[in-house]
Order: structure tokens, then C-alpha cells, then sequence
């Protein structure tokens, strides 16, 4: 399948994970600064530098330059646009991302701006974070800010990056900042994220009006196994952004499977419409698939229990088969396929894009006998090319998938996982910060330049 010059070929990268530099363009401290500072990730690792971004990204939009992208999915810091509660504006680091932006289109790159991926400024932490009901409208209100400045010259608007983490992984469990750990509290995070793309969209919209291309990015949850398991997961990992966002409603369902441990009483007058606003594409990030089992345990042993799936106690998360990433996530082309394919079934009226698809591989540098530096990442390759051949097949049944965009273009600060986890096609020595492409890298490059998804 070849595909017309439309779609959006493209890799992405996320603000805190890249950027380094938290003390530099007036820039305050996030969530995730103060998670990383306090002992909760591997090697007790942080974004402190992390590639190095903010001072070398010309040198990394020349890396996507050579790639030949058509699109560069990046993430603005709230914490550098407003470093201060209720404050003005940092201009500095409005500048910074208006430096980005430009070089992207000097280059001929479509800038696709994420507004939320995960870093939230720390004082709006201190005050319960995606817990308050207040921090939609902070997030709103620093949204008008970029768009004031960037509005004619992004090309397309993502509100927020997997809430599915932000508020299960976050504080539902403790795998995230700032891990909480309150199980069913999730929910109310789950509906205040919710209540920000609505406004988020709407500010967009009332700043930018109808040019401005807007989507959310969602990490869907693909599980398999016992059809009641299945069905449970998905209304409270999928269906619970989904309705709301793209109907105006949640499922009655949602209620009735959380009653012992969530009232929802936090959903106010009005918000369901807030949240249902007109939006141009829906970003699905894709990596894995689970398998899951009823269990003879009571759903609610323990109300507040530390959870990433609260209402879910009963359910056994199993083993799945085949091969695994350094992630220990499986390897399942058939499930980004499936994903497509029962998303567009459902919501046939959305366009679609993957924001993110690729693969944590043990990667090593070798110097070659010309002298040359090389990384030679065959299993990322395959990973890729069976993933490409499984958005190929759903688009040949009626998929409307508008782009693709390869996860991640650099390696980097992995969350938790600190720099022990490399997702990158550009390999980065830390100790250095040099970027030597790896083998995923060029062939991604002629994928790009050839524009045939391969067929398996």
C-alpha cells in the first residue's frame, strides 16, 4: 500500500523526558521533578538533563530532517509557560517553544504540539493535582497562553497524553507522579482530566477557531480472555475517556461495576457537555495487549487499596504468550490491528492516528571497522514492520488512519524506569549526549521516502 503525501509520517518525543535543563528559562519545578527527586525511580534517575533538548534541538530537528518526517509530535511544559500560580506568562519560555516551532518549519516539519504530557507544575500538585477540581481550568487557561503565540503555526493540537496514566498509574497506583496510591480516588482524576480536554478544546477553539486541528491521545487498553473480564476492563480503561469525549456521556454500565467504592458524585451540572467537544482526529498510543481472567476474589476486598484498576480485584492480569520487550510487554501486532478496527467500528465518524508505536530493546553502540558508530536494533525493525503491516490491513477494511508516528525519536528518561529502558531509533550516549542513528533509524527513513507500508 502506498500512501498519498496526506498522511503523516512522524516520531515523538515528551517535554520533561527530554528537555533537561529544570533550572534554566524560568522554568518551575513538576510533578514529575519532585517524583524522580524522592526515591521513586530506578537508579534514582531524573529529567535533571535528560537528552538535553532544550539546548540541542536544532541538532535534534536535523536528525528529523534527515529522516525525511512530514510531522514531529513534541509536548510543551506547563511549568515553563506558567512557572507561578495565577502568575503572568514566561516569555522565556514561550521563546523557547516558538524557537522550536519555527525551526521545525524551516525545515519543512508539521509541529504537532501535545499541551499536557504529564508534567504538571508542582504547585498545582500541592494542591491535589488532577484531584481538584480547579486544575482543568488552570490547564485551560495556560492553554489560551500557547495558542496566543503559536496558533498560526502549529500544525496539529493533542490536549492530553494518555490520562489513562495520569490518573490510574498516578493516583490510583503508585507507578506514577505523584503516586498516591488511593485505588478508586482514580476516578475523580479520571473525570478532571476528562473535564480539561473539554475545556482545553474549547479555548483552542474559541482562540483559533476552525483551523486549528485538535486531538487527544489515548492509550486504549487491548486485553484478552474471559468475555466478563474483558468487558470490565474496557469500560474502565477505555470507555470511561471514550464516551465521554466522543458521545457526551458515560456508561451506565461504568457506574454500576464501581457502586461499591465510587458515588461519581464529583461529576457536576454541565460537565458532560463540556467535555463533548468537536474534535479533528483521535491519537491512539499502541505497544502491547494483556490477558485477563475472573478470579474466585470479592471485587471490593479493599476500598482504598493501592490499584491501577480499581473495581477490578477480581480479575487476574495473566501471563501472555509469545516473545517481550526489555518492558516485559508482549509482542502483538494483531492487537493494534484490533484496536483499529473496534475503534473505528465504534466511533466510525473519528479519523485516527497512531501517536506512538515502538519497542524498549537492549540496545549497544559498536564502533565498526571503518571507525563509524553503529547500533545494530534488528528486533526494533521487525517490531516496526510487523506493526506497520498491521495498520496496512486495517486500513485496506476502511480504517481511516490519517498518520504514524514512531515512539520515540530519541532514547530518554523512561518515567520510572529512569535511563535503564531505550525506546529511541537515535541512540544517546548519557555520559556524552552524542546521537549516533541506529539500523531502526535508517530504515524508517526509507520507509518514509518510499511511503509503502510493508506487507507481511
Amino acid at each position: 500500500m502506498t500512501l498519498s503525501a496526506n498522511f503523516m509520517f512522524g516520531t515523538a518525543t515528551a517535554s520533561y523526558q527530554i528537555e533537561g535543563a529544570v533550572h534554566e528559562g524560568g522554568r518551575c519545578p513538576s510533578i514529575w521533578d519532585t517524583f524522580s527527586h524522592t526515591g521513586h525511580t530506578v537508579n534514582g534517575d531524573t529529567g535533571d538533563v535528560a537528552t538535553d533538548s532544550y539546548h540541542r534541538y536544532k541538532e535534534d530537528i536535523a536528525l528529523l530532517k534527515d529522516l525525511g518526517v512530514d510531522a514531529y509530535r513534541f509536548s510543551i511544559a506547563m511549568p515553563r509557560i506558567v512557572p507561578t500560580e495565577g502568575g503572568p506568562t514566561n516569555e522565556q519560555g514561550l521563546d523557547f517553544y516558538e524557537r522550536v516551532v519555527d525551526e521545525l518549519l524551516d525545515n519543512g516539519i508539521k509541529p504537532v504540539a501535545t499541551l499536557y504530557h504529564w508534567d504538571l507544575p508542582q504547585y498545582l500538585g500541592d494542591k491535589g493535582g488532577w484531584l481538584n477540581r480547579d486544575t482543568p481550568y488552570r490547564v485551560a487557561d495556560y492553554t489560551r497562553r500557547v495558542a496566543e503565540r503559536l496558533g498560526d503555526r502549529v500544525d496539529t493540537w493533542i490536549t492530553l497524553n494518555e490520562p489513562w496514566c495520569s490518573s490510574y498509574l498516578s493516583y490510583g497506583g503508585t507507578e506514577h507522579a505523584p503516586g498516591m496510591g488511593g485505588g478508586p480516588v482514580a476516578f475523580e482524576a479520571v473525570h478532571h482530566l476528562n473535564l480539561a480536554h473539554g475545556l482545553m478544546t474549547e479555548t483552542l477553539r474559541d482562540e483559533l477557531g476552525e483551523r486549528a486541528q485538535i486531538a487527544v491521545t489515548l492509550n486504549l487498553q487491548i486485553n484478552r480472555g474471559d468475555a466478563d473480564a474483558v468487558h470490565r476492563t474496557d469500560l474502565i480503561g477505555n470507555r470511561v475517556f471514550l464516551d465521554p469525549m466522543l458521545r457526551g456521556y458515560y456508561p451506565d454500565e461504568l457506574f454500576a461495576v464501581t457502586k461499591g467504592i465510587c458515588d461519581w458524585s464529583f461529576i457536576k451540572d454541565g460537565d458532560l457537555e463540556q467535555i463533548h467537544q468537536p474534535i479533528d482526529m483521535l491519537g491512539i498510543n499502541y505497544y502491547s495487549t494483556g490477558l485477563v481472567a475472573m478470579s474466585d476474589r470479592p471485587q471490593f476486598p479493599q476500598s482504598t487499596a493501592a490499584s491501577t484498576f480499581p473495581g477490578c480485584s477480581d480479575i487476574d492480569w495473566l501471563p501472555t504468550p509469545g516473545e517481550h520487550t526489555e518492558m516485559g510487554w508482549n509482542i502483538d501486532p494483531d492487537g493494534m490491528y484490533d484496536m483499529l478496527v473496534r475503534v473505528h467500528d465504534n466511533y466510525p465518524e473519528m479519523p485516527l492516528f497512531i501517536t506512538e508505536n515502538g519497542i524498549a530493546c537492549a540496545d549497544e553502540m559498536v564502533t565498526e571497522a571503518d571507525g563509524t558508530k553503529a547500533v545494530h536494533d534488528d528486533k526494533r525493525i521487525d517490531y516496526l514492520t510487523r506493526h506497520f503491516d498491521a495498520a496496512r490491513r486495517a486500513m485496506e477494511v476502511g480504517v481511516d488512519l490519517r498518520g504514524y508516528f514512531v515512539w520515540s525519536l530519541l532514547d530518554n528518561f523512561e518515567w520510572a524506569f529512569g535511563y535503564t529502558k531505550r525506546f529511541g531509533i537515535t541512540y544517546v550516549d548519557y555520559e556524552t549526549q552524542e546521537r549516533v542513528p541506529k539500523d531502526s533509524f535508517k530504515w524508517y527513513r526509507k520507509l518514509i521516502a518510499t511511503r509503502e507500508l510493508p506487507k507481511l
